[in-house]
């Protein structure tokens, strides 16, 4: 994991999460357990997912939805109860079923990125349970962001086992 991307290039992202973490969200350790991480990244999906066009109204009525293929998460900072977090995302590529992208989670309190998720996701035929092509309508809206995130001068930090 590159640990020299800086939190000004970061928040060049699309930003589609933030949370002040309540006491709910402690383990036994008294920092914000690993499922809550993964709570908060399904959030900023549903926010990138909004933006795509990939919204409530379009998985209704039950024909199209997606799938997660999989994911690599690092922990890097611990959170604690009461800090600030925000989550910001980078489509990193894209093929005619699935989506590539990193999740990067800053703890805002304390100017640290905290932890990063990279994640494959497919679109489904949920008709057949198998993966599908995303719409023309849908890959238009995904392109600029691809497109954003090649246009970076820095490196996301990736995993090596995943490409869309």
């Amino acid at each position: 994991m590159n640990q020299d991307i800086e939190l000004k290039d970061i928040r060049e992202l699309p930003r589609y999460h933030g949370e002040t973490i309540s006491d709910e969200y402690l383990d036994i350790m008294g920092h914000m357990n690993v499922q809550w991480y993964v709570a908060l990244f399904s959030k900023a999906v549903t926010g990138l997912f909004n933006e795509l066009g990939l919204t409530k109204e379009y998985f209704t009525p039950g024909e199209s939805g997606t799938f997660a293929l999989r994911q690599y998460i690092n922990y890097l900072a611990e959170v604690r109860p009461g800090e600030t977090i925000s989550i910001h995302s980078r489509l990193v590529g894209r093929s005619e079923k699935k989506i590539h992208l990193v999740h990067f989670m800053v703890n805002e309190t304390r100017q640290v990125l905290s932890s990063t998720l990279e994640t494959l996701i497919s679109h489904a035929d949920l008709k057949l349970r198998k993966t599908s092509p995303f719409p023309v309508e849908i890959t238009a809206r995904i392109d600029p962001l691809v497109a954003l995130s090649d246009s970076l001068e820095w490196e996301p930090p990736l995993s090596g086992t995943m490409r869309a």
